[in-house]
């Protein structure tokens, strides 16, 4: 079945290596392990899997086919999008995000089962490591996937994207309402969005929206707030 991705992606015009099929088969045996040790997701099903993680994470490359790297996945969880993209752009380098240690240590263990290159789980707070030089301002493109409404997420995503780059949010159906809610946060990170690109997942498994946001420059001094402001006061 997991060769059906190839099909699904290709009628979006998104191209998938030959070997996609059998490192997503892989990949979700060691999901469906890995949920037994710690709560990774919800949706163990193998058809829903395939579309509502695996194909929906793949849907930035509508946006961009080849995105600029390095990436930076901000709450990466079970590996989504990260995983799915780094699969099909193995040349990119990924980094993730994640405030669960067993999460942190699933995908660091998952990443070396595929043969991964290049790719990184960090055990932290976005709030905290934002504030670190090396993860300041300097990531090329930075995604987030059923992290946080908008106005929150926007805190803790745009410190780490370089001026002049990008920060793209997966969103569901609210996409359009949060985007409403965060003119502040937008003008307080000099950002704004770029373009707003809605989708139906095959098989009527719902809705979704990438949101893609443009960072004009650096980040205020005093973005993101200490650890718990942003989700207590979010700038909206």
């Amino acid at each position: 079945m997991w060769s059906r991705l190839i099909t699904l992606c290709a009628d979006r015009n998104i191209l998938l290596p030959l070997e996609a099929p059998q490192m997503f088969s892989l990949y979700y045996n060691l999901l469906i392990a890995g949920n037994e040790k710690c709560n990774l997701t919800r949706i163990t099903n193998p058809k829903e899997t395939l579309i509502k993680h695996f194909f929906d994470s793949l849907q930035l490359l509508t946006w961009s086919p080849n995105p600029p790297g390095p990436i930076l996945d901000v709450g990466s969880g079970a590996g989504f999008p990260a995983i799915p993209l780094k699969i099909a752009r193995p040349e990119i380098p990924i980094v993730m995000i994640d405030s669960s240690k067993k999460r942190v240590d699933f995908l660091n263990e998952s990443g070396a089962a595929l043969g991964l290159k290049d790719f990184t789980a960090l055990h932290g707070r976005a709030e905290n490591i934002a504030r670190l030089p090396e993860f300041r301002d300097k990531f090329s493109l930075v995604v987030s996937r059923a992290v946080a409404r908008l106005p929150l997420l926007l805190e803790l995503c745009i410190p780490f994207v370089a001026p002049h780059s990008f920060f793209v949010s997966y969103k569901g159906p609210e996409a359009e309402q949060e985007r409403l809610e965060s003119s502040i946060a937008l003008k307080e990170l000099h950002s704004r969005l770029e373009k707003s690109m809605n989708y139906i997942l095959p098989d009527n498994m719902g809705e979704r929206t990438l949101l893609v946001f443009y960072k004009d420059g650096m980040t205020p001094a005093r973005y993101p707030r200490k650890a718990g402001i942003p989700e207590k006061r979010p700038l909206s």
